[in-house]
């Protein structure tokens, strides 16, 4: 409100005070001092300074106090934004490097897993084949067992047969047959002291 009064006032001492005093005063030069003209200048200068600080700089400063508290304070709010993506950003590094580690491990448990399955299954694989092994022996132990007997059962007959042809008399007693068993025995026990 003060300034709308002081303000014409100004204007009024601004607008008559200096073409006063240019008519008053003389014809002077570019570098002559008019003692009224600077009076009125510094008048209204300082008229000028007094309106400005009273109802000018108060505002503006304020505005401007207003305005750096404001930067200060979207600052601090970028500072504590920034604080809290650092944090943010150790966290996620923090969790990313303990999940690599937690991968490693499972790679790690894995991998030993796994050697132990292949030698677990070697192993019942090398127990497999020892088993079929054991067994396809037996079973040629035991056919070579019955062939032995086959030919040895063939064998007696063919010599009591070729016996009996040879005195023209049929051999089939028990006595026989065992004095054919026992000469085929021990063909066989010469046959196997015999190194082939």
């Amino acid at each position: 409100m003060r300034a709308h009064r002081i303000l014409p006032l100004v204007g009024i001492l601004t607008a008559t005070g200096p073409e006063a005093l240019f008519a008053a005063g003389g014809s002077g030069g570019v570098f002559d001092v008019n003692p009224g003209l600077s009076l009125w200048a510094t008048v209204v200068f300082l008229i000028l300074l007094w309106i400005l600080g009273r109802f000018a700089w108060g505002p503006i400063l304020q505005q401007v106090e207003k305005r750096e508290d404001h930067i200060q304070s979207s600052l601090d709010e970028a500072r504590e934004h920034n604080a809290e993506a650092e944090r943010l950003l150790k966290e996620h590094k923090a969790q990313l490097a303990d999940a690599r580690r937690q991968a490693n491990d499972l790679i790690a448990e894995a991998k030993v897993a796994a050697q132990e399955l292949r030698t677990e299954l070697q192993e019942e694989a090398r127990a497999d084949a020892e088993r079929i092994r054991e067994r396809t022996q037996a079973e040629i132990r035991r056919e070579w067992e019955q062939a032995r007997d086959t030919i040895r059962r063939e064998a007696v007959e063919l010599a009591l047969s070729a016996a009996s042809q040879l005195l023209h008399e049929r051999l089939d007693g028990a006595r026989d047959r065992e004095l054919v068993e026992r000469f085929l025995d021990e063909v066989a026990d010469e046959a196997e002291e015999t190194p082939a």
